[in-house]
């Protein structure tokens, strides 16, 4: 299954990847104007008003020639058992409860303040999300998100190398700002020359003590 999804973003198949994105694009599109039950009747017609016509032509041919083992349009499609069985369903049921347990558990824990740096960082996110939803809905960052997954690993695949020499550049830069930094620092840091020497909390008693 990991396979065909990575198959699917990288354009492997470019006939079936196409196929796939433009129904998941012409899909989300459609939502914004019908509702998920009117678009999903809509395309369950569109399909069966191709296969229907073409399973009457096969069945109208095997009564004219009257060959009963006339192969169905569409066995490929029925016969195709990709059930999962009893071990991999089990498998699925435990990640999916596990991933909903680990959810819940954060949820709650960003919350109710488990770590004050974690809930800030959550505490600004929601605020964050607020202004994206006054601005966009769910439904167009759906689209969004399938845009992207569907063309920012191609593109990252296909410019691989000057990305990374722009991350390296961009590393270099990062590491003079830092040492640039670390010398003006210490300069600051330094004491003037004829300044008295800064006393340390223990001579300050001892003066006290005197």
């Amino acid at each position: 299954m990991a396979t065909k999804v990575v198959d699917l973003v990288y354009w492997r198949d470019v006939g079936k990847t196409g196929l796939v994105f433009t129904g998941l694009v012409l899909g989300l599109v459609s939502l914004f104007q019908l509702s998920a039950i009117t678009v999903l009747s809509y395309v369950c017609l569109g399909v069966m008003s191709l296969t229907f016509p073409l399973r009457l032509y096969y069945k109208l041919l095997e009564m004219l020639r009257k060959n009963p083992e006339k192969e169905h349009p569409f066995q490929s499609y029925i016969g195709d058992d990709r059930s999962l069985t009893d071990e991999e369903t089990v498998l699925v049921v435990e990640e999916v409860v596990l991933l909903i347990a680990f959810a819940v558990t954060e949820i709650k824990r960003l919350l109710f303040i488990g770590s004050i740096v974690d809930s800030v960082k959550f505490l600004g996110l929601l605020y964050a999300l607020s202004y994206v939803g006054i601005t966009t809905n769910g439904l167009t960052l759906v689209l969004v998100a399938v845009i992207c997954v569907f063309s920012l690993p191609l593109l990252y695949k296909r410019t691989q190398g000057r990305i990374k020499r722009i991350g390296k550049v961009y590393s270099g830069l990062v590491r003079k700002m830092k040492t640039l930094y670390k010398k003006w620092y210490s300069k600051l840091r330094r004491p003037t020359p004829g300044a008295p020497p800064a006393s340390t909390p223990a001579q300050k008693l001892k003066q006290k003590s005197k």
